[in-house]
């Protein structure tokens, strides 16, 4: 596993007992892991069981090899066909970016089919639309209707999001009306994998004054140079319910917001 197992190092002294080393970096990613393992597993208590080892356990019975067995992967691998732990993998900052997120540092983004698909269902075969429930979107100042899934309550915290956001003075509202949209079957552009959108978790809000890496033209080197023009007070609202941010990735998609609590410091209660 890519888990790492720390060794406690020993010496001894005349007539002194042995002692342990002093902690190694690997004991932090062994620590960081196990914390990021028991993060998911809290953030859907009516799916997920435990953690035994290298098996994560499902309330159905069903258990899923957490780690592949393929260690560290290149980012392109890890965005392609990441395992549960890879999802896990990159942290996600909390409160405002203090800077433009560093190359291929896209927390959230890999997303483990397998893991989805059993969580939400497949879109393809009309696993999500049985599960799928309308919100009103800013119900005094647009009242647009967004579908997303009612598993995990995902529903319910975007009613949270959309009355909260409602409130907010009227200088945000071109950041928020019209929304681009929840719930739709589709592959993520340039791929074949299936959008965050295709479980019916993602909502995307005002295109107009949204950013995205895909429409920005590369700096120097092929870099991307990072934009985004949507408020943090916005961010931080859909981010207590539980919802990370597209912003937050160095491949940007700033309109873009998905329920994945299992990334946040704190699981949405």
């Amino acid at each position: 596993m890519k888990r790492l197992i720390v060794w406690r190092g020993i010496r001894a002294a005349a007539g002194v007992a042995l002692l342990a080393l002093a902690p190694q970096p690997a004991a932090a990613e062994e620590k960081a892991a196990s914390s990021a393992l028991g993060r998911l597993v809290a953030a859907y208590p009516d799916h997920l069981v435990r953690i035994e080892g290298n098996v994560l356990v499902w309330r159905d019975g069903t258990r899923m090899a957490l780690d592949d067995g393929l260690g560290k992967k290149p980012f392109a691998s890890w965005l392609a066909a990441p395992d549960i732990e890879d999802m896990l993998a990159v942290p996600y900052p909390s409160g405002p970016l203090a800077a433009p997120p560093p190359p291929d540092n896209d927390p959230g983004r890999a997303r483990n089919a397998a893991f989805f698909a059993r969580m939400y269902g497949d879109c393809r075969s009309g696993g999500v639309e049985k599960h799928l429930v309308d919100v009103v979107w800013l119900p005094r100042k647009s009242g647009q209707r967004l579908r997303v899934t009612r598993i995990n309550g995902v529903a319910r915290r975007l009613e949270a999001v959309s009355r909260e956001l409602d409130k907010l003075p009227a200088r945000y509202d071109r950041f928020l009306k019209p929304a681009a949209g929840g719930y739709v079957c589709r592959a993520i552009a340039g791929t074949d994998r299936v959008s965050a959108h295709g479980y019916g978790i993602a909502v995307d809000i005002a295109v107009g004054p949204s950013d995205y890496w895909r429409w920005a033209r590369p700096g120097g080197g092929g870099a991307l140079a990072y934009r985004n023009r949507v408020p943090h007070e916005i961010v931080e609202v859909f981010e207590r319910q539980g919802f990370i941010w597209g912003g937050k990735w160095y491949h940007y998609d700033t309109m873009h917001f998905e329920y994945r609590p299992e990334l946040l410091a704190r699981p949405a209660q």
